[in-house]
């Protein structure tokens, strides 16, 4: 991680909702997610949120050595979004602990605040990182079901 990488960062990504991102399509394995209604899904709205975390900081990481996973979200969702409007993100890095980043999270869709909440991320070496899953599922391949 570089000396740049400090509390008081900000970042704003902006993302027009489109169907494929609404919950029919979250799992459309599933027939009680593909009856519910076409809005921005939870899932999808998460992973935007991390999506914004990760640009924020890349510039502030030896990218695409170091990296950031998720470890922690704690978010409402308080408002339904129609496909076709933008969500705004607006993220800010308000602490680090060693590894672990903490953002405050908020995200608009132009009529309502969608989200609000605090997200954590934790700073990764990729090869070390791949290593130990691929150990993990090496190791879960022999486990009798």
């Amino acid at each position: 991680m570089r000396a740049t990488l400090k509390p008081g960062i900000r970042y704003e990504h902006k993302f027009l909702v489109p169907l494929s991102k609404t919950v029919p399509a979250l799992y459309p394995e599933s027939e009680e997610f593909v009856a519910m209604p076409e809005v921005f899904a939870t899932g999808f709205m998460v992973g935007l949120l991390e999506w914004a975390c990760i640009k924020a900081i890349n510039p502030h990481l030896d990218w695409p050595q170091e990296q950031t996973v998720g470890t922690h979200i704690d978010v409402s969702h308080q408002a339904a979004t129609p496909p076709g409007l933008e969500v705004t993100v607006s993220v800010e890095l308000v602490a680090i602990d060693g590894r672990k980043l903490v953002f405050n999270v908020e995200a608009h869709d132009g009529v309502d605040l969608i989200s609000r909440g605090r997200h954590e991320r934790f700073i990764i070496n990729k090869d070390k990182f791949d290593s130990k899953v691929n150990e993990k599922a090496r190791q879960g391949r022999h486990i009798k079901r």
